[in-house]
């Protein structure tokens, strides 16, 4: 099985911001909104006074926004990526709020969560944009489980340092070679739904309409093959008039 991950060199970032416009186009991010981003602090170290970090969804080994959604719309499959599966997002917002990188947005087409997914939404199995596009190569991806993959090679021969937020326990894949700027994020956003009484709400929901679904179906098909009691009624009553009126014709030919 796959372990994908991606790679950055944040040394070699010049803020093109040629993988956050090739993200954007590739999956169709609305203008104002993004799945990644380059994150920009001053460096008196650096010739131009600044330095840069480029991110994405880390895909964590144990997501938190997994853990936040009620309805199980964002999961982490077996090779390491966080998938939003759109058809089961209600729109809440907890895995929103739930990730401490901001890494997610509400569409505001769809209402539904949106982020990285290494592109495998819109074209799966070819490299991800941000990757294709970096003039300066800054992004590797690939699976790391394969020893000849460029992920795997430069793993070996580089220290991997991974951004975890202050107090929020994540567990990153992506990581940054050598060092990056800035060394750390802001401390984790809260969950402010509550969202353990949620998810078992939501499975109370889910049964109450299905049973909605069925009497409704269960009526429909009724109605197809037999009719109301108001029609049984309306039809013995026309039935009725018909045998008087037969009967005052015969009386009528006596």
């Amino acid at each position: 099985m796959a372990r994908y991950i991606m790679l950055i060199n944040s040394e070699h970032c010049m803020d093109c911001k040629a993988c956050v416009v090739a993200c954007q186009q590739r999956n169709g991010v609305p203008y104002g909104f993004h799945r990644n981003w380059v994150h920009e602090t001053k460096s008196q170290a650096s010739a131009c006074g600044f330095k840069f970090q480029p991110g994405a969804c880390m895909h964590c080994e144990d997501p938190s926004c997994v853990a936040a959604c009620p309805t199980g719309a964002t999961w982490k499959a077996r090779d390491g990526v966080v998938h939003i599966d759109r058809s089961r997002c209600i729109g809440c917002g907890s895995c929103i709020e739930a990730c401490p990188y901001h890494a997610r947005f509400r569409h505001p087409l769809t209402g539904t969560a949106d982020k990285c997914d290494y592109c495998m939404g819109s074209t799966p199995g070819e490299t991800p944009a941000c990757v294709a596009v970096c003039p300066m190569h800054c992004r590797t991806f690939g699976d790391l489980d394969d020893p000849s993959s460029a992920v795997a090679k430069i793993a070996a021969t580089h220290k991997l340092v991974h951004i975890v937020p202050k107090g929020s326990g994540a567990r990153p894949t992506l990581a940054y070679l050598e060092t990056t700027t800035p060394a750390s994020l802001p401390a984790a956003s809260t969950v402010s739904h509550p969202v353990e009484a949620i998810r078992p709400f939501s499975k109370v929901v889910t049964w109450v309409g299905g049973a909605v679904l069925a009497a409704l179906a269960g009526t429909f098909v009724r109605q197809l093959v037999k009719p109301s009691e108001r029609e049984d009624e309306e039809i013995a009553a026309q039935a009725k008039k018909t045998e008087a009126a037969s009967a005052r014709q015969e009386e009528d030919k006596a």
